[in-house]
C-alpha cells in the first residue's frame, strides 16, 4: 500500500493527530499549516468508503503512535444504486472503530460529519440519517467524538454553500479547508485540551 511506504519514508510525530479517510483528507495539502499548533499526519485516499476502510483500518494506523485519530469518509451514500443504507454505514463505522482499537485501544477517535455538497445533495436525507446514527454512537462512547460541520457548510437557503467548494461542488477549496480546520481544532481542544 502506497500509504505504508509513505509511513516508512517519513519521520512522524508520536503525539500527532492522524487523519484517515477519503479524498477530502488526501487533497488537504495545507493540513500541516492549517491544523497548527496540532501536528497533523495526513493519510487519505481517493474514493474511500467504510466498506474498504473497515478492511484497511489496521494497516492505516499500525505504523503510527498518535494522540488522536480523525476519520472522514463520505462515499458510502452518494446517490448511487450501490449505496449503503445509513444503518449499514453505522455498522461499518462501528467495525472500523473496533479494528482501530485492536491496535490503539485508548486513543480517542473523532469522526467528521459528512459535509453537505451540491453534487450529492439529492442523497442528503440519507446522508443526514447516517450522520445522526454515527453521532448517537459517538455520544454513547466517551472516547468517540463527533465533529459537527454540516450547518457551517450550508448557506442561508439551507443548501450547500458552493463558495466553499471547487468546481466539482464535491471537494473543498481553500476557504472550505480553513473552515473545516477551525471547526476540527475547536473540537480537538474541547476534548483534549490545548496542544
Amino acid at each position: 500500500m502506497a500509504l505504508e511506504r509513505l509511513d516508512a519514508s517519513e519521520q512522524l510525530p508520536d503525539d500527532g493527530i492522524l487523519f484517515i479517510g477519503s479524498s477530502s483528507v488526501r487533497r488537504w495539502s495545507t493540513i500541516e499549516q492549517d491544523m497548527k499548533p496540532w501536528r497533523a499526519i495526513r493519510r487519505g485516499y481517493g474514493g474511500a468508503r467504510f466498506t474498504d476502510l473497515a478492511t484497511f483500518a489496521k494497516r492505516l494506523v499500525a505504523n503510527h503512535d498518535y494522540q488522536a485519530l480523525v476519520i472522514f469518509v463520505a462515499n458510502d451514500i452518494a446517490g448511487r444504486d450501490s449505496d449503503r443504507t445509513p444503518a449499514e454505514v453505522l455498522e461499518l463505522f462501528k467495525y472500523t472503530v473496533d479494528q482501530v482499537r485492536s491496535i490503539h485501544p485508548s486513543q480517542p477517535i473523532f469522526y467528521i460529519e459528512i459535509t453537505p455538497t451540491s453534487s450529492r445533495f439529492a442523497a442528503w436525507d440519507k446522508i443526514s440519517q447516517s450522520n445522526q446514527l454515527i453521532r448517537e454512537q459517538c455520544e454513547s462512547d466517551a472516547k468517540l467524538h463527533f465533529i459537527q460541520t454540516a450547518r457551517a457548510f450550508m448557506n442561508a437557503s439551507g443548501r450547500p454553500d458552493d463558495a466553499l467548494f471547487v468546481k466539482d461542488r464535491l471537494h473543498l477549496n481553500d476557504d472550505g479547508y480553513q473552515l473545516w480546520a477551525k471547526i476540527i481544532k475547536m473540537r480537538l481542544e474541547g476534548a483534549l485540551g490545548k496542544p
